[in-house]
């Protein structure tokens, strides 16, 4: 998979993939990941590339040239399976949206700022908006860094143990159940007799009960259905 993101704050975007799983990911050669800066695709002094909104208002708006000369010199150079916006009134990212993305092979992340971008540009470019929850970030660097660590840890290969994301909360509609490991008992607090007995078709139905319990106290929303 190869992931281009667009930003004014390419700074900002860099801790993620330099560590831990992304960084493993990337090394590999099972995903890649390239930051562009949109003041290097404006000729305007101080490589402007907001402006005032029209019909006035408080806040900046990030102009169409400098988006459009970048994702137009990005998709002369491959195919995009989805270009993406990063904006507080886009579908919430859940794991379902996670999974289907980690399938795609080529992706575009706008990193909005300001008051957003031109309302063109969405008209003209993005195929998928995505929030990252009910609130508003500074700007779309943050959500971007956490719509790719959801994607990539799906991709085979990425994780040292496959299955390990198949038991993740959310992948199916349940909250993980509680996990323990050594020692088996710690100031009096003992790790549950079924765990420790080697049961294995007990365990398995044990963390069912137990996921389907966790989600019923804790998030019944996600039994809706």
């Amino acid at each position: 998979m190869r992931i281009d993101i667009i930003t004014v704050l390419p700074e900002l975007l860099k801790s993620p993939f330099e560590a831990s799983i992304l960084k493993r990911a990337i090394e590999k050669g099972i995903v890649e990941v390239h930051m562009h800066n949109l003041r290097d695709y404006t000729n305007l002094s101080y490589n402007q590339i907001d402006d005032y909104q029209f019909g006035g208002g408080a806040g900046m708006v990030m102009m169409i040239e400098p988006i459009d000369k970048c994702i137009s010199a990005l998709k002369e150079e491959r195919e995009y399976d989805e270009v993406i916006y990063m904006t507080p009134d886009g579908e919430t990212l859940n794991q379902k949206i996670a999974n289907g993305m980690s399938l795609l092979n080529n992706v575009i992340i706008l990193c909005g700022h300001y008051k957003g971008v031109d309302q063109r540009v969405r008209d003209m470019f993005v195929t998928r908006e995505i929030s990252i929850g009910d609130y508003v970030l500074s700007g779309g660097e943050l959500g971007a860094a956490v719509l790719c660590d959801t994607i990539i840890r799906l991709i085979p290969g990425v994780l040292n143990n496959e299955t390990s994301a198949l038991t993740d909360s959310f992948q199916d509609d349940l909250l993980a159940p509680p996990v323990y490991t050594r020692p088996a008992e710690y100031k009096g607090m003992k790790v549950p007799e079924i765990l420790l007995s080697g049961n294995f078709p007990k365990i398995e139905k044990w963390r069912e009960d137990q996921a389907y319990d966790r989600t019923k106290k804790l998030r019944p929303d996600l039994l809706k259905d």
